[in-house]
């Protein structure tokens, strides 16, 4: 089984579409510690066939964050195919993703993201209209289905591939599951049995051992990988050392996390602008960055107090001054 883009490795890993988080800066500092593929944050099809201008500002990439998939969701054939027409022409992606996973109120509300799964009917006439919109590879992402009563991914994903798209992702868990429990890994081995295009395990990836255990249960063709890559782009890097039989890379100390963190930050303010938003925006990141670090409750709470960049860089700086001398953090 092929990828419809190239990929660097024999069992590629993903960077999920995740809202608030997916964005290009986060993009960039995945691909360079390893990540094979990104994809955007999920994107309005009604937004995007409206031509309103922010979304497209959302979906602007670099070079250096390909292959990159665009991901769309929505409710309505015709304006999922008119917003994967556009996305085509305007930003050029490596394929584009449909998104049948979200279990966002606001999204499932309108019968969008896994609302759609549901009407099964409605998620094969999606795909359909989307593949004769684009000459791009069209990929869909899938939860196992919308409640325990609807659970069937091995049925969804069959109508997926017969409605023409390339590569499937599940999330191993139902819509009304949110985040909760444990995804079931061996539906994700079901439905790699059960078709021919690659199929893309998601769920519970939260170390690079998790990598490696997923591929050995289910024999996916891909791993992505969602919250656990918060503020730990190094996963993807260790993951691959383990992929290939490598010893794995020792973790990072807290240097060198402040020091990406500090390179995350810096491609944010040049990418999304160099304002008080973009910092403020940013301390979740910082959060994430810091966690397991001694005196990291204190550190972040000094983080999430700041209003620039330049505040940041300096509480790191001082916590490893500190640090250096044998000083608590």
């Amino acid at each position: 089984m092929r990828f419809p883009y190239r990929v660097a490795h024999d069992v590629p890993l993903f960077l999920a579409p995740m809202a608030g988080v997916s964005e290009s800066p986060f993009r960039l500092i995945a691909r360079r510690f390893g990540a094979d593929v990104v994809v955007s944050e999920f994107i309005s099809a009604v937004g995007v066939s409206r031509g309103i201008h922010a979304l497209f500002e959302d979906m602007r990439f670099e070079d250096a964050e390909r292959p990159i998939g665009i991901q769309l969701y929505g409710a309505d054939a015709p304006v999922m195919a008119k917003a994967a027409e556009m996305v085509t022409a305007a930003c050029r992606p490596d394929f584009i993703d449909v998104n049948f996973g979200c279990p966002v109120k606001k999204v499932v509300r309108n019968n969008g993201g896994s609302g759609c799964l549901k009407d099964l009917g409605l998620v094969t006439g999606i795909l359909r209209a989307v593949r004769g919109a684009t000459h791009l590879p069209v990929t869909v992402k899938i939860r196992s289905g919308w409640d325990e009563a609807t659970r069937d991914p091995k049925s969804i994903a069959l109508r997926c591939q017969d409605a023409g798209v390339q590569a499937l992702t599940l999330h191993a868990r139902t819509r009304t599951q949110m985040f909760a429990g444990k995804a079931n890994w061996d539906e994700i081995a079901a439905v790699v049995e059960a078709l021919e295009i690659p199929v893309i395990g998601n769920g519970d990836i939260q170390t690079p051992e998790d990598v490696v255990a997923m591929r050995r249960h289910t024999a996916c063709a891909g791993v992505m990988i969602a919250r656990g890559s918060f503020g730990n782009p190094w996963l993807f890097a260790q993951a691959q050392d383990l992929l290939a039989g490598r010893p794995k890379r020792p973790d990072a100390e807290p240097e060198e996390r402040f020091a990406t963190a500090l390179e995350h930050a810096r491609l944010a303010l040049r990418i999304q602008g160099d304002t008080r938003k973009t910092a403020l925006e940013f301390r979740k990141h910082f959060g994430w960055y810091t966690r397991g670090v001694p005196g990291a409750a204190g550190l972040r709470e000094r983080l999430f107090q700041i209003e620039s960049m330049a505040e940041a860089e300096a509480i790191f700086a001082r916590y490893l001054e500190r640090r250096e001398v044998g000083v608590a953090a």
